[in-house]
């Protein structure tokens, strides 16, 4: 039975990914004809957009210790799908900030130099912009093993992203301060998967395997699980 409701939910996940991801940018349009946006549009869009973005950041950044916690591989589909959706939120986010400023080449990069919150926002954008172009399976056959590693550059634009937000907000930190708390839960559930994977264990994985030097001629290890 759970076989079965597994291998449906696996082929749901990733329209239910898009559609979820899509909600806050259907909001903005249906404000958008309703009047919704308040006083200020461009404020407000590059507001939404940005808190979608890390939103968006940190669900992507769960679905691996879900998996892991729970054995619902079924979740796997969506990470990619939950990372594109968090980066058409950055370019969004991204858009409206240069419509605000009027397309000043000169300002913006005035900003970027002295502005930290600026500087951090626009780091976590480039490093965004390569996992996005490489999401795609013909990408992931090409660079192989270089590909995994490419990608965990995600941690490192996920916690720019929560400083821009902490450095950007000047009174209320609640907000910033809940999402610094859930990226540094998701990098403490991380800790055991990267402890897993140290040189040591696998070379000590490797010693232990039949044939390996370490073994004796005629004597066989006895067999452990995990």
């Amino acid at each position: 039975m759970a076989s079965a409701w597994q291998a449906k939910a696996a082929r749901w996940i990733r329209p239910a990914a898009w559609l979820g991801g899509l909600v806050p940018l259907i909001l903005l349009v249906a404000g958008a004809f309703t009047g919704g946006l308040g006083a200020d549009p461009i404020e407000y869009v590059t507001l939404r957009t940005g808190f979608a973005a890390l939103l968006l950041l940190m669900c992507t950044l769960a679905v691996s210790p879900l998996r892991r916690l729970t054995g619902w591989n079924w979740l796997a589909p969506a990470r990619r799908t939950l990372g594109l959706c968090a980066f058409l939120y950055v370019c969004l986010h991204l858009s409206t900030y240069l419509v605000d400023q009027g397309f000043a080449w000169t300002y913006i990069v005035e900003d970027v130099v002295e502005r930290p919150y600026v500087t951090v926002g626009f780091t976590a954008f480039l490093l965004l912009v390569p996992l996005a172009v490489t999401s795609t399976k013909g990408w992931i056959r090409r660079m192989g093993k270089r590909w995994q590693k490419l990608h965990r550059m995600v941690y490192l634009a996920a916690g720019l992203g929560v400083l821009h937000f902490i450095w950007l907000v000047k009174s209320d930190l609640r907000e910033p301060l809940i999402f610094a708390a859930v990226f540094a839960l998701l990098m403490a559930l991380r800790i055991p998967a990267l402890a897993g994977r140290r040189p040591g264990r696998a070379a000590a994985a490797r010693r232990g395997a039949p044939g390996s030097r370490d073994e004796r001629p005629g004597e066989t290890r006895p067999a452990t699980t995990a």
